[in-house]
């Protein structure tokens, strides 16, 4: 495994070495050991599968408040999706911007978001999975979002959403900053 820092810290692209021959091709998707070594101590503690049928599916931006954060591995074992990260801690230095990356089976990478970023994607296939290695426990009362299309953070969306839950339709904007 190879960690690629991005422009948000602590997001951290994640690129498989994957091995091929007439079977076809083997990747180790996750390594405590490498995790750790790369700076990002990862525990997983519950492993979550999205299917989405339709193109052009939007789910997110989601995140859980403190002191229930959920750092996360993101993948897309079928299908492709553009996927977003939000930096919505108030003291990093790249608070409110956003980074994307087209996750499929053939990009053969994932994304590490750290506790305090949101995270949402758009599905550009039918029938696209994305898989999330999770480093902390889902809590319904701490999980919340913020509006996809908010001006505040200014996101380039490569398509119009078509299918978007009342959930993630409904997230409050997000102040203005001065």
């Amino acid at each position: 495994m190879r960690f690629e820092p991005t422009r948000i810290a602590g997001v951290v692209l994640i690129r498989l070495d994957v091995k091929h021959d007439a079977r076809g091709a083997f990747a180790r998707t996750f390594c405590a050991e490498e995790i750790t070594a790369a700076g990002l101590p990862f525990t997983v503690v519950q492993a979550n599968l999205s299917r989405n049928t339709v193109r052009h599916t939007l789910r997110g931006l989601h995140y859980q408040h403190a002191p229930h954060g959920e750092p996360k591995i993101v993948s897309c074992p079928r299908g492709r999706i553009w996927d977003v990260a939000v930096d919505l801690r108030d003291a990093s230095p790249t608070y409110r911007q956003w980074q994307a990356f087209e996750l499929s089976p053939d990009s053969d990478s994932a994304l590490h978001l750290p506790t305090g970023v949101a995270h949402g994607f758009v599905t550009l296939e039918p029938d696209s999975e994305v898989h999330y290695l999770m480093g902390a426990a889902y809590v319904p009362g701490a999980a919340t979002g913020v509006r996809w299309d908010d001006p505040a953070i200014g996101i380039d969306w490569p398509v119009q959403p078509t299918v978007i839950s009342d959930a993630d339709r409904g997230y409050a904007l997000l102040e203005p900053t001065v």
